[in-house]
């Protein structure tokens, strides 16, 4: 017999208690500073984009100092995290744009900030959650994957899996669950090879091998 999908919120209780700590790990002093840090994350390793951020933001800490570089200025910058032409332009339209239509600021919501080029809405989320302390619901390859594993979605679109999740989480765990997720697929059910026996989920997840 076919274990259930374990209840979202069960799934959310048992992974903040076991990442307490659980946040972003993208560094950043300011909103802008965030919002640009995650557009960079893109097909990139957070571990790359922490490499680049301090010489970035060295050179240019908000919105208004970055739509002062040039395109050439901001690609040499960030050359090492992948996707560089499309991310330094996107960087640079976005500073430019906040400056102009925001006074310099990141917006609050989410119409506004999937506006902005290289912002989708695992973006939008991130930075409402994170900086505004928005409830908002990211879903990143961790989500996705391990949403899967644990039948709480048969999708792999981010916004079928968004709407499905949050239509069963309380939102006083939709900020959180990204970050929890993230840790949990980093330490123990990591792609190709999950660590089943030490899973705090075993007992509910329908894909354990133990």
């Amino acid at each position: 017999m076919t274990q259930p999908a374990p209840r979202p919120a069960t799934v959310a209780r048992r992974l903040q208690k076991e990442y307490p700590d659980a946040e972003c790990s993208l560094p950043h002093t300011n909103n802008f500073q965030l919002l640009v840090a995650v557009m960079l994350s893109a097909q990139c390793t957070d571990v790359r984009v922490c490499m680049v951020l301090p010489d970035l933001f060295a050179k240019a800490s908000d919105a208004k100092e970055m739509a002062k570089l040039t395109f050439a200025e901001i690609k040499k910058l960030i050359s090492s995290v992948g996707l560089t032409n499309s991310k330094a332009k996107n960087i640079k339209k976005t500073s430019e744009i906040l400056v102009q239509q925001h006074d310099g600021e990141v917006p609050n919501n989410i119409e506004d900030l999937i506006k902005l080029p290289g912002v989708g809405r695992k973006t939008a989320n991130v930075v409402l959650g994170v900086a505004f302390g928005i409830p908002s619901l990211v879903v990143d390859t961790h989500v996705t994957r391990i949403c899967n594993l644990l039948g709480l979605t048969h999708s792999r679109n981010a916004e079928v899996i968004e709407k499905e999740i949050s239509a069963n989480l309380p939102k006083k765990y939709w900020t959180k669950w990204a970050h929890v997720m993230i840790y949990h697929g980093r330490a123990v059910c990591v792609a190709r090879r999950p660590n089943c026996r030490v899973c705090v989920l075993k007992d509910i997840c329908p894909s354990a091998n133990v």
